[in-house]
């Protein structure tokens, strides 16, 4: 597997399926080793989950929204919350993806929870943010909070993600 550099990912967002939608701005975004995902919503977990081996007793809590305010800023108490990102990616089926909070989010005393990004996935992404800062965090709509990093695997998948999640929270 090999990390795709920015040249790469500035051509793989400019193909006819691009692999990031909806950014806000390319020039800030796009790093030399990955693509900056920015806040959309932020929600508090409401209820226990349940995780099985087939998911076939799967339960996955309910959440309720917070709001910005009108200034677009949301203050955060520690704890942890479920985020969601403006972008939509589109991994093709060669391609793999990791995700890392960045610096300035850890640097406030927080950090983002993510999984592994599968070939073939599509959809609006969300992850655990884990506010460990006693004082709180401070973050403002459309902040970048997470790099996304995409490495091309030595084959391409016959069949990409195709779980509950593809495709969702696109609208």
């Amino acid at each position: 597997m090999a990390l795709l550099s920015k040249n790469r990912l500035l051509e793989l967002i400019h193909s006819e399926q691009p692999m990031v939608e909806g950014m806000k701005d390319e020039c800030i975004q796009i790093q030399p080793n990955g693509i900056e995902l920015t806040l959309k919503e932020v929600h508090t977990l409401q209820g226990r989950g349940t995780v099985d081996f087939d998911n076939s007793e799967r339960v996955i809590p309910e959440t309720t929204p917070l709001h910005f305010n009108s200034d677009g800023w949301i203050e955060l108490e520690e704890g942890i919350y479920k985020i969601l990102f403006n972008e939509i990616v589109n991994i093709p089926k060669d391609t793999a993806a990791l995700a890392t909070p960045r610096s300035s989010i850890i640097r406030c005393g927080a950090t983002l929870e993510t999984a592994v990004w599968d070939a073939g996935y599509r959809g609006r992404s969300e992850c655990l943010l884990v506010v460990f800062n006693r004082e709180g965090i401070r973050l403002q709509k459309d902040a970048r909070v997470i790099q996304l990093v995409f490495y091309s695997m030595e084959s391409a998948v016959d069949k990409g993600y195709s779980g509950r999640y593809q495709n969702e929270n696109i609208c």
